[in-house]
């Protein structure tokens, strides 16, 4: 007589204390054969995916693999956010959150290559991050199983604690007083601060604090929209360059600021966040576009820059629409070379000016407040007047209806 086969199931793993429940939940009361997996967009370091692989195999894992789509991350989702400048309510570069897409994306695909029967995640029941897991899972591959201890179950942190404890492992799953999740494109902090209207995190919350002091000088230089040297450093490896942009923003404490927003649950939410290097990067980018783009590129290419990240925060991502957003922005972007110059201060920045071929100021039809050279006075003249037609007509009719205001 044969032993049944356990069915297979893929864990999106961290190695925090619900998603180490759920291992030995999953095995033990489940009677899974438990696989885990961490996509990596930039956010860990090699000794923190190293201490996130021994858990995995301590927990009793039958296996673990650290799937690195840091680069996939940036061709696919950074690399657009760029150039749509996207800031959700004009503040929060969409940090972490745009990373669970591509995390989701990488996990459900290697479940698909195991042979697993089901994919679990440790998400709660009252964020977004359950919204983006699960959409994402159920388009790619539906015919795959979701299974969500933590949402599913009403648990305290003492229970998972001693479930663990009963289990045979033991690890020290100290609460702490703020949540960190730290990415590539920026660090989002949750604390209690973070669940009241009226409060604001204090300083010791963020894990950069200012140790610059002084005025200091950035440049940051981009070709066809993308990030292309620092300081005049030329990075082929566009990661690295974000990277740099962030160790030189942090030490100033440059990109702090408090998210509200719409979750996608319909609840609103609050989360601290820092993003030296999105906020610098995105800002000295619009300031290029000011100067290269016209008029109508900027506008149009701002409507869609907002959808797009509307659309990525609220696990849209996979909708078709999102291809063709990505090929208006990415036309957009053709002339969006050059160099900008920042000044960087405690706190605080200031944009300086723009080097580029592609400078629209730099013209020989006119210098604005100063000379025309393209127009003669007359050419004004005239025109001033059929401009203003339409409303003379308006105001006209007022005053022969006895409207006037």
């Amino acid at each position: 007589m044969t032993e049944n086969k356990k069915k297979k199931v893929l864990l999106a793993f961290s190695g925090g204390l619900d998603t180490s429940f759920a291992v030995k939940y999953l095995s033990e009361d489940l009677g899974y054969e438990v696989h885990t997996a961490i996509a990596n967009t930039g956010g860990f370091s090699e000794e923190e995916l190293k201490v996130i692989a021994e858990k995995s195999k301590r927990l009793g894992a039958a296996s673990h693999a650290t799937l690195d789509i840091t680069q996939d991350y940036y061709d696919k989702s950074i690399k657009y956010m760029v150039a749509g400048n996207v800031l959700r309510n004009g503040t929060y570069p969409i940090s972490v959150s745009s990373e669970r897409i591509f995390q989701a994306i990488a996990t459900i695909e290697y479940a698909k290559k195991i042979g697993a029967d089901a994919i679990a995640h440790g998400s709660t029941g009252a964020g977004n991050d359950q919204v983006r897991f699960d959409l994402t899972f159920q388009i790619l591959a539906p015919e795959i199983e979701i299974i969500t201890p933590t949402r599913d179950l009403t648990l305290t942190r003492e229970y998972e604690i001693d479930y663990l404890k009963k289990h045979g492992y033991e690890a020290d799953f100290k609460k702490l007083e703020y949540s960190i999740n730290k990415g590539l494109w920026g660090t989002s902090i949750g604390g209690k601060e973070t669940l009241h209207s009226e409060q604001t995190l204090p300083d010791e919350a963020y894990p950069s604090q200012v140790t610059a002091t002084e005025p200091e000088k950035l440049t940051i230089s981009f070709k066809e929209g993308e990030i292309s040297a620092v300081n005049g450093k030329e990075y082929t490896d566009k990661v690295e360059a974000i990277r740099e942009v962030e160790r030189i923003g942090s030490r100033f404490g440059i990109g702090r600021d408090m998210h509200i927003g719409d979750t996608i649950i319909g609840i609103k939410g609050r989360v601290g966040f820092e993003a030296a290097g999105p906020i610098l990067i995105i800002a000295a980018h619009k300031m290029l576009e000011k100067h290269t783009l016209t008029k109508w590129q900027q506008y149009w290419k701002d409507q869609v820059g907002t959808w797009y990240g509307m659309f990525l925060h609220e696990a849209q991502y996979l909708e078709p629409v999102m291809r063709d957003i990505e090929k208006m922005l990415e036309s957009s972007q053709r002339n969006v070379t050059g160099t900008v110059e920042l000044t960087l201060r405690p706190l605080s920045y200031t944009l300086v000016g723009v080097d580029s071929p592609f400078d629209l100021m730099k013209t020989d039809f006119g210098e604005y407040g100063e000379v025309n050279k393209a127009w003669t006075a007359d050419d004004v003249k005239g025109f001033t007047k059929i401009l203003g037609n339409q409303m003379k007509i308006y105001h006209n009719n007022q005053v022969k209806n006895g409207k006037a205001e």
